[in-house]
């Protein structure tokens, strides 16, 4: 088992590298095609300057699609990661007692591999050059969100913990950080500042056995 699930996190990690060059070259392109409109504009061809407009929006939009598609994949492999470190040990530490989860285990790295399986299919059968990414990413939406809630299971049978989105606060936060460290002034997109994560430990503390209980029914039909 753990096998498979090392060869699809190669094939993962390889997927994410070819976008990542797909990505640089589309880059290239937009940049092509900027150049292009700024020519265009200055000899007063106005309607070649609206295609070429055009033509760079696309670009700029694939970039983009392309950048999430890469991100989502990266996830995955983050969580496929755990799943190859997790089986390597039948037994796991929680709270300074080990715990023995063979079956539990068994499951999810099971229906990982699973998982990864259908989107190493979607990924070979991908042209890169002509691919559509909003089919690629309709493809891969289900199968994302049945690998979040088989991880969320495990990690939380080890760590307590139930959430693997990253919080918005925190996102906030280290944009802000990163505005400030480089002197942007930002504008007011992001809003106020989030409260800290220290002050939600309470309310978050209140909704995990609720969380709990969600995530077992959610793991019960995936079972099934």
């Amino acid at each position: 088992m753990s096998g498979n699930l090392e060869k699809n996190l190669f094939q993962l990690k390889l997927t994410s590298k070819q976008l990542q060059r797909q990505i640089k070259k589309t880059e290239q392109e937009e940049k092509k095609q900027k150049d292009k409109l700024k020519e265009a504009i200055q000899k007063g061809n106005m309607e070649g300057a609206r295609i070429l407009g055009a033509d760079a929006i696309r670009k700029k939009n694939e970039v983009l699609n392309l950048q999430r598609l890469v991100s989502r994949i990266d996830a995955v492999a983050s969580r496929v990661q755990t799943a190859v470190t997790m089986r390597r040990s039948t037994y796991v530490r929680l709270d300074d007692e080990y715990l023995d989860l063979p079956g539990n285990l068994y499951f999810v790295t099971s229906s990982m591999a699973n998982v990864v399986k259908g989107m190493d299919r979607a990924m070979e059968s991908m042209n890169l050059e002509k691919v559509c990414i909003s089919m690629v990413m309709d493809k891969f939406e289900q199968q994302f969100e049945d690998l979040d809630v088989q991880t969320e299971y495990m990690e939380g049978a080890i760590a307590g913990t139930t959430t693997l989105t990253t919080p918005q606060n925190e996102v906030d936060d280290l944009i802000r950080q990163v505005a400030e460290e480089s002197q942007i002034e930002l504008k007011h997109e992001l809003g106020e500042l989030q409260p800290s994560s220290a002050s939600l430990v309470v309310s978050e503390e209140k909704e995990r056995k609720a969380e709990d209980d969600i995530l077992s029914e959610r793991l019960r039909q995936l079972r099934g």
